[in-house]
């Protein structure tokens, strides 16, 4: 008889994620027919899963990796894990998946519509929930997965997707007549992930806003045409159709960017939040409603219009120019930081929670 598997998990508090706590429990290594066990590797930590819990309940992220307790969740994460046990015919033990994962040890999946490339988890309390979510990528199957980049893969890739639909979403709608486009956290991955992606639209300027401190980084970043402060948000000129691409979820900065730009802004675009934990404030003081972006209804779209094959080249192709981009040895804009055990979860998370993370710096968890 095999000896019983120890999970560890790391539960969040939903309305104080800063609080967290390890648990433990002994579950059988044994898969049971239809299941497999999954055994996790890495995962990134990003703003990016801070936003995943400050919209758990709205956009119901809590809900894929249900904890049973009422003020106490999984914070999901993108990362690579491995079948250490299986009850599923096409998917063997030994074999490497890439997909979304709760910050734990272990995780049971029940695979449905198994192909070469991978699976979709069919557990029962997941088919309500967005299917992008339930996707695992079949490592061995993946053209654009190499293994000396999956630290650059797991806290890219998630970002990067976002800001390459993002993109696509704005070049689809002809930017709605804008031929500006401000982004607030302009320091954040998925911002300038957004602003690489549009970087050469002829008549189109990318303009930078973030905190003092982060000016000097911003402008490295060398993707924006023009960059300035919170405080110089004045100084830009009010003489041209505008659209404001929200990444930091600051409502009083919100109000300010509407009435800057009063009679000039085209759309307001809500992306994610890097300054707040609160959930999404849909609501302007003055001007136009800012409309929520979702990333996974403009893959849904490209899906129908270009099929599965060519959307997966589109966002492979499109990371590898992203990957060079951001680890050029010139000037290098990702340091990415690799740390062990989920007791270094615990201390990344409050980190970004309390915006303490240095936007240069990308953090990796191994398991």
């Amino acid at each position: 008889m095999q000896s019983p598997i120890t999970v560890t998990r790391l539960v969040t508090r939903k309305r104080a994620l800063d609080q967290s706590r390890i648990e433990q429990e002994q579950r059988s290594p044994v898969a049971a027919d239809g299941e497999v066990i999954l055994k996790v590797d890495r995962c990134a930590l990003t703003t990016n899963n801070i936003s995943y819990a400050a919209y758990g309940d709205s956009m119901h992220y809590w809900e894929f990796f249900p904890t049973g307790l009422a003020e106490w969740g999984h914070i999901p994460a993108w990362g690579f894990a491995d079948v250490i046990a299986s009850g599923v015919e096409n998917v063997a033990v030994g074999e490497r998946f890439y997909g979304y994962l709760p910050l734990a040890s272990h995780v049971w999946v029940r695979p449905d519509r198994v192909i070469r490339r991978g699976f979709h988890d069919g557990t029962e309390h997941r088919q309500a929930l967005s299917s992008v979510y339930n996707q695992y990528t079949r490592c061995s199957e993946d053209t654009y997965h190499r293994p000396a980049t999956e630290n650059l893969q797991v806290l890219l890739k998630p970002l990067f997707l976002t800001s390459l639909m993002l993109a696509d979403f704005l070049k689809d709608n002809q930017f709605f007549g804008a031929s500006r486009v401000v982004f607030s956290s302009a320091s954040s991955k998925t911002a300038y992930g957004t602003a690489v992606c549009l970087a050469g639209h002829p008549k189109l300027e990318c303009v930078a806003l973030t905190s003092t401190g982060n000016k000097t980084f911003v402008e490295r970043l060398g993707c924006y045409g023009r960059t300035v402060s919170y405080a110089e948000l004045s100084e830009l000129a009010n003489d041209r159709p505008t659209l404001y691409v929200d990444f930091s979820g600051d409502l009083g900065l919100r109000e300010r960017v509407h009435q800057h730009f009063a009679g000039h802004l085209v759309y307001s675009c809500f992306v994610g939040s890097a300054h707040t934990t609160d959930e999404a404030e849909l609501s302007a003081v003055e001007g136009l409603r800012p409309v929520f972006f979702f990333a996974p209804i403009q893959i849904r779209k490209r899906s129908v219009e270009w099929g599965a094959e060519r959307v997966n080249r589109y966002v492979g192709e499109g990371l590898q120019r992203f990957y060079r981009q951001v680890s050029a040895p010139v000037n290098p804009l990702l340091q990415v930081v690799e740390s062990h055990g989920l007791e270094a979860a615990q201390s990344v998370i409050s980190r970004l929670f309390h915006g303490h993370i240095p936007p240069v710096e990308g953090h990796v968890i191994r398991l």
